[in-house]
């Protein structure tokens, strides 16, 4: 929608330039609403003027201000492991390396990039430039994703979300050997007071966040762990993992640690995802099978273990 602004000039105004009139009352820089004088979005007294325009007293100005242009998201035939699809909601099991959603700087390649090419059917209710998002992983998590097609749906997910009713369970190799069997971290999140692209634990502008996990297999120096989170903050598990210091295998933000394993990105895959079902209530659930390099480790490493 366009941003409507008017002003009448007073005596203590009049002789000033116009930009600079404007600048001093809108929250836009001064450059920005040169280029827009110039391109006719200001009118005095009706008419289009000159951005060093001297004002007089009862000079009306007008100005409109156009939203700014909004990308659109082309769809793209990138191949799709879908688990479960019906008329309320899309299932997907999420490659490690793929963005979810387009956003600066990364408006092709995504999830949705390649959704849109398989349904145009999918919910607006977080913005067309994330049509059908729910809930995300990181990029380089792999896993089970759901997707709205409905906004029925996309509103009795979220609200399953928000009531912390959906089952999110994940697996994860962790450095280090975790004594404990099982346990919870409930540890605040907020992004990080000097690097602002992490996260980290802090009393600080952070949300609470908990998460369970339980050892599945241990190894030489390598833990096997099934983890579930209540709150879904961005980065949550790798930050809680780093924060007990048994940071994700191969993280490439939250571990130093360099792994002998060829494996791009965190050893983490969401793997279950359950919640009842939109248009029954019914609840189900989804499972996604552990991505072929991870795999491919604990190999490595239960070989290990037995001394072959």
């Amino acid at each position: 929608m366009d941003k409507r602004h008017e002003f009448v000039i007073a005596k203590d105004n009049s002789k000033k330039r116009l930009d600079i009139f404007l600048a001093e009352n809108l929250q836009e820089s001064r450059s920005f609403l040169q280029k827009g004088i110039i391109e006719g979005w200001v009118k005095v007294n009706g008419v289009c003027v000159k951005p060093n325009y001297k004002l007089k007293v009862g000079d009306h100005i007008t100005v409109f201000i156009p939203p700014p242009p909004q990308p659109s998201i082309t769809a793209e035939n990138i191949p799709l492991d879908i688990i479960y699809e019906d008329k309320d909601i899309l299932v997907v099991n999420k490659p490690r390396g793929m963005v979810v959603y387009p956003a600066p700087g990364n408006y092709s390649g995504t999830l949705i990039n390649a959704v849109l090419f398989h349904t145009k059917d999918l919910s607006v209710r977080s913005g067309l430039m994330r049509p059908g998002i729910v809930h995300r992983l990181d990029k380089d998590t792999s896993g089970v994703i759901v997707l709205a097609k409905t906004d029925c749906a996309h509103k009795s997910i979220s609200r399953q979300l928000k009531n912390r009713e959906v089952t999110k369970l994940y697996l994860a190799l962790v450095w280090g050997i975790v004594q404990e069997e099982k346990g919870t971290i409930n540890a605040p999140i907020g992004r990080h007071l000097v690097k602002r692209t992490k996260m980290q634990v802090t009393a600080k502008n952070s949300r609470d966040a908990i998460t369970h996990f339980k050892v599945i297999e241990r190894f030489e120096d390598i833990t096997l762990l099934e983890l579930s989170i209540e709150t879904g903050r961005t980065h949550q598990i790798r930050v809680h993992m780093q924060y007990i210091g048994h940071p994700i295998v191969a993280d490439p933000v939250y571990s130093r640690k360099k792994p002998p394993f060829d494996i791009e990105g965190q050893a983490l895959h969401a793997y279950k995802l359950g919640f009842r079902h939109p248009s029954n209530d019914k609840y189900v659930e989804f499972t996604a099978p552990m991505p072929d390099d991870m795999k491919a480790i604990l190999e490595i490493l239960r070989k290990e273990k037995m001394g072959e």
